[in-house]
């Protein structure tokens, strides 16, 4: 028997490209998207998801043992962007960017770690991001679920090796996907930071054109799941692996002008 895999937030993007290609190498695959009338695409099945709801997440996992009698993976993609200033975002935005981005990967695993425990085995992995190893301007409340993701994830590797169960971080850098097309904004903007947030905007899409592509993410992702002993955290891409490693050796003063010059932050207008 094959065995299952379920990819949170698969409707597109990283999530997509995971569950394309887990499906294409003999996984049984469950694809969870927030729409309400999920179908099948391209062979896996889709499940409607909400990450943020307890009832929901249970009714999904609920969903996928009562088909498979199993659950061997579980890939915690589901995850938005909120581009603004912290001044600027109300208290109520940057919950809710936690809720869905931090946990609602809590929630997710919480979830199928019982199916797991029984069967001895099993694999959680979480799509984290460069994001989550330096802050980027004007996305801090994004950045910090990333870092909380880590330090979660990392707790989570020690506690669960005794069942069997290994936990990974995938840490790409900037992704050709459309997340920052369909980013958030903070409903009430200060003009003070109009220019720099949208200098800084226009430069996140660009990184973003310029980013990995998906499937690279996925390949990676294949890795792990199949991988006997996972690694706890996997870098995909050129500026993940060298940015962190920058970062640490450079003095902070000449680190963070590059982020400033790279971000126009000291631009004029």
């Amino acid at each position: 028997m094959s065995a299952t895999v379920l990819i949170t937030g698969a409707s597109s993007g990283i999530g997509a490209a995971v569950a394309q290609l887990l499906h294409s190498n003999g996984f049984t695959v469950f694809g969870t998207t927030r729409s309400a009338n999920p179908a099948k695409t391209n062979g896996f099945r889709m499940l409607r998801l909400e990450v943020d709801s307890e009832d929901s997440v249970r009714a999904c996992v609920q969903e996928v043992l009562s088909h498979s009698g199993r659950l061997d993976a579980v890939v915690n993609n589901a995850g938005f962007a909120l581009i603004g200033a912290a001044e600027e975002t109300s208290l109520a935005e940057a919950k809710e960017q936690f809720e869905t981005n931090f946990f609602g990967v809590v929630r997710v695993t919480d979830a199928v770690l019982p199916a797991m425990r029984k069967a001895g085995s099993g694999r959680v992995i979480n799509i984290g991001s460069l994001a989550g190893l330096m802050a980027i301007p004007f996305t801090g409340f994004y950045c910090a679920t990333k870092f909380a993701l880590e330090a979660y994830t990392e707790a989570s590797w020690y506690e669960l090796r005794p069942f069997g169960i290994w936990v990974s971080l995938i840490e790409p850098g900037f992704v050709r996907t459309g997340m920052s097309r369909s980013s958030r904004i903070p409903a009430q903007l200060l003009q003070e930071y109009d220019s720099a947030r949208t200098r800084t905007a226009a430069a996140v899409a660009r990184s973003v054109e310029d980013g990995v592509a998906p499937e690279l993410v996925a390949e990676t992702v294949l890795r792990a799941v199949r991988s006997r002993r996972p690694k706890l955290r996997y870098r995909v891409g050129a500026a993940a692996r060298w940015l962190p490693r920058v970062r640490n050796a450079a003095p902070w003063n000449v680190f963070a002008a590059g982020v400033r010059r790279t971000f126009a932050l000291d631009a004029g207008g």
